[in-house]
């Protein structure tokens, strides 16, 4: 029998977490490590860390998926609302604790965007007419009124990214927790999203637990950041604490700029970092925005890229395609050029066509009118056709890791190729050698990203599409994984990357390709592309403007004019 719920007293925490160490049934070591953590009523805490930190298990703690759904072993206590989560789990809190998976997907159960809102509470015996008040509030908070009679199935990972939040939301929980929740989502969105939790913390008292690697977009709003490593607890305090303790790689751009300048307070957000660029550089403003103009200055921002260029021959040849899946066309007119060694990233808002050309060119969707063509490079490759020429990351990684370790999946997509590069040396280029004898299944998001990754590059694409590579990764991890592509593209090797990485292709791509709605709408160098947009582009473009578009550019102009 389920024992009754125990009544939390005013000062007690919402959420305890004591003394737990977990480990999942098949590890050997525990991915938690005596982790202890309170959770005030109606406070905004952001737990941050490296890839594989321990940070989702963290979470799942919360409404008892850990240890409830997962099994293992498991020692310690966590409280929620004073109940105890090892006598109560998920569906006993779920009227408590929303919760919003990194992997969308794997939360939605019904054929509706409306339905799938209300599926919730309808488990939970919310009154009818509650119920409809509270699916149109969450349809209009995440700005999806217009999916509402639309299957989640044929939605993109952003667009079913806010499905999922906005099933969370209408549950009114007392505890809302997020894992990853903008990993998907374009930068307005993004931004749309974190300011509807905002509200929720702050208005009706919500306490927000939540994961994110992007601090630009969340730093400023937590009350507390918690950081993690290896499983345990390093370093909490507030934002203006943490900000000398997290690494500076990890920080928002605008942070990065003041504390390598040595800015005092060091600014968290765009307003901050104008302010106090305003006083060090009054010289420089002007109506508010720094006279930076495209090529000029010292250092001749924007005359060269560090990595490749798209010289090569062309590789990649779509003429004005049109793709139709189901009754609606997914993408139309789209014509473009991909040469070889280039990196290209795809952006574009959600729903604006990226997954669907990386599917057209991989041949899983074909051209109504219009066509794709690949060029073959080499013997080999002409005779494996396009299937054996392309290396496809989709976005839900795990669909490519079928075994009972990474280094089966390797060597079982290595063994289709007599001449494949030994297993070893693949897990080596994909940086997860360490990670070769553990199951897929107890891999962090952005660990079976790479582990996917290692299973593409087994079978030497002749070209790389990727759908969203670096969702789940922490800051280092997506340089090495940036890096290694650079390293694969400097053979010759095309990488189409669909991202909403701003930040992070400024400074690895030759070329953005700017979607919306389904065609393309711009096409050129990221000094061109990204440069003076409202949302596609990144902090320090916005801060100076002209040809700025990284921390090191901005030190360039500042730094180079004294």
């Amino acid at each position: 029998m389920t024992p009754p719920p125990a009544l939390a007293a005013p000062s007690t925490p919402i959420v305890a977490i004591h003394d737990v160490t977990y480990a999942y049934p098949s590890a050997d070591e525990p991915v938690l490590h005596a982790i202890s953590l309170a959770l005030d009523a109606a406070s905004f805490t952001l737990v941050v860390g490296e890839s594989g930190a321990g940070k989702s298990t963290l979470l799942r703690l919360v409404n008892g998926l850990v240890p409830h759904f997962s099994g293992g072993r498991f020692g310690g206590a966590v409280h929620v609302e004073g109940r105890d989560t090892r006598a109560y789990g998920p569906r006993d809190l779920a009227s408590t604790v929303g919760f919003v998976f990194q992997d969308p997907e794997a939360q939605m159960l019904t054929d509706r965007v409306d339905d799938e809102i209300a599926f919730g509470m309808e488990q939970v015996g919310v009154p009818r007419a509650t119920m409809r008040k509270r699916v149109e509030e969450a349809l209009d908070l995440m700005g999806i009124g217009h999916l509402r009679e639309r299957s989640p199935a044929a939605l993109s990972g952003g667009e079913r990214q806010r499905v999922a939040i906005a099933s969370a939301m209408a549950m009114h929980p007392g505890v809302l927790v997020l894992d990853e929740p903008t990993s998907q989502l374009d930068p307005w969105a993004a931004e749309d999203v974190l300011l509807a939790v905002k509200r929720l913390n702050d208005d009706l008292g919500t306490t927000i637990l939540m994961a994110e690697h992007r601090l630009e977009r969340t730093m400023h709003h937590a009350d507390r950041i918690v950081e993690m490593r290896r499983g345990g607890i390093i370093a909490e305090g507030t934002s203006e604490a943490m900000v000398r303790m997290l690494p500076l790689g990890a920080l928002p751009p605008v942070t990065q700029l003041g504390m390598r300048l040595g800015w005092n307070p060091v600014p968290l957000t765009m307003k901050a970092a104008r302010r106090a660029l305003g006083a060090t550089y009054p010289a420089r403003i002007e109506q508010g925005r720094p006279a930076f103009e495209r090529g000029s200055g010292a250092s001749g921002i924007g005359a060269t890229y560090p990595f490749g260029s798209s010289s090569g021959d062309p590789v990649i040849r779509i003429e004005r395609a049109t793709v139709r899946r189901g009754n609606r066309d997914v993408l139309r007119e789209v014509s473009l050029t991909v040469h070889a060694g280039e990196i290209v990233a795809l952006m574009g808002r959600n729903g604006s066509g990226k997954t669907s050309l990386l599917r057209a060119i991989a041949g899983l969707d074909q051209p109504r009118t219009g066509r794709i063509t690949i060029e073959a490079r080499g013997p080999a490759t002409a005779s494996r056709g396009r299937a054996g020429m392309i290396g496809y990351v989709p976005q839900q990684a795990g669909a490519l890791l079928w075994h009972e370790s990474v280094r089966a999946d390797v060597a079982v997509a290595r063994s289709h190729r007599h001449d494949a590069p030994p297993v070893e040396a693949v897990l080596d280029q994909a940086g997860i050698a360490h990670l070769a004898d553990r199951h897929p299944r107890d891999l962090s998001a952005g660990e079976r990203m790479r582990a996917a990754m290692a299973v593409v590059l087994a079978g030497e694409p002749s070209v790389l599409l990727l759908d969203e590579p670096t969702r789940g990764m922490d800051w280092r991890a997506k340089d090495d994984l940036m890096r290694a592509i650079a390293r694969i593209c400097a053979d010759g090797v095309p990488a189409l990357i669909a991202t909403h990485d701003i930040e992070l292709m400024a400074r690895f791509a030759q070329t953005v390709v700017l979607l919306g709605d389904r065609e393309v709408v711009a096409v050129g160098p990221p000094r061109d592309v990204l440069a003076g947009s409202l949302t596609f582009s990144t902090q320090m473009n916005t801060l100076l403007g002209g040809a700025v578009l990284t921390v090191d550019d901005a030190l360039e102009v500042l730094i180079g004019d004294g």
